[in-house]
């Protein structure tokens, strides 16, 4: 076809643009209006990456619904809670809260515990360019010893939302009711796969303390905290029985004295 864009160009202009579905239904019109047959079947993979996209956004939709019904009602400052580092021998429980704003563009957000790492940082990135507010808390050890593992998850939370620096009308948190703040609350189990607010505050928490263990790693050499992120991996349980606890171990946990206690 004279003066057509070589199908090479057309393929990688079709790669460039990936998730860009205005542009990708712009090139599919023109695809579809050529003749060549390597261009009907670019025209069949463009297609296929269009519907997959859509798919996607609405997948996605389906995780706000009760953010809209609840703005609906007037709550139009939502904040998605969660912690993270509940079960780790060593380091912080972490807890996020998270106002999105009234555009929301997260393809791939899920529960943090279901993505790769490299997609939690993307995401991670993106909830905080897309956030009205973002508020992040750290329980560190002698807290999580003096107020037992749950009730610092709690107050991991509730710092997490007044560090958000404005007041939400609803929270939705993971599974419990956080004490000490005055918004209404609706805790969902499983809340971290089912609601979308919840799910990126889940990958905030997730993302800053990975960064976290892997900073503290150089601080406290040996243990294998940049790999484990503290868990009690055989590795880690290894390096206990060698090196014994350092500061950010949780004295508390049973784990950890029984393998600071008995040889193995």
């Amino acid at each position: 076809m004279k003066g057509a864009e070589p199908l090479g160009a057309l393929a990688e202009r079709a790669r460039e643009l990936d998730d860009d579905a205005r542009s990708l239904a712009r090139l599919l019109r023109a695809l579809r209006a050529d003749p060549r047959t390597g261009a009907r079947r670019l025209a069949e993979r463009v297609a296929q990456r269009l519907a997959a996209i859509q798919r996607e956004r609405r997948r996605v939709a389906r995780l706000f619904a009760l953010r809209r019904s609840l703005a609906r009602a007037g709550a139009h400052v939502v904040a998605g809670v969660d912690e993270v580092g509940m079960g780790p021998l060593a380091g912080p429980v972490v807890a996020a809260a998270v106002v999105l704003g009234d555009r929301i563009d997260l393809p791939g957000l899920d529960d943090s515990k279901k993505l790769l790492a490299a997609d939690r940082v993307r995401l991670d990135a993106a909830i905080r360019k897309q956030a009205v507010a973002v508020g992040v808390a750290e329980i560190w050890p002698d807290e999580i010893a003096r107020r037992n593992l749950y009730y610092a998850g709690l107050e991991a939370m509730r710092q997490a939302v007044c560090a958000l620096g404005i007041a939400p009308d609803h929270v939705l948190v993971d599974a419990r009711t956080i004490p000490g703040i005055d918004a209404a609350q609706t805790p969902i189990v499983g809340g971290d796969a089912r609601d979308g607010s919840i799910a990126a505050a889940s990958i905030v928490a997730k993302v800053h303390r990975d960064a976290l263990m892997v900073r503290l790693d150089a601080e406290y050499p040996g243990y294998g905290f940049a790999i484990h992120k503290g868990y009690a991996t055989r590795a880690h349980r290894a390096a206990l029985r060698e090196l014994g606890p350092c500061a950010i171990h949780r004295p508390s946990f049973v784990t950890v004295a029984q393998l600071t206690l008995f040889e193995p």
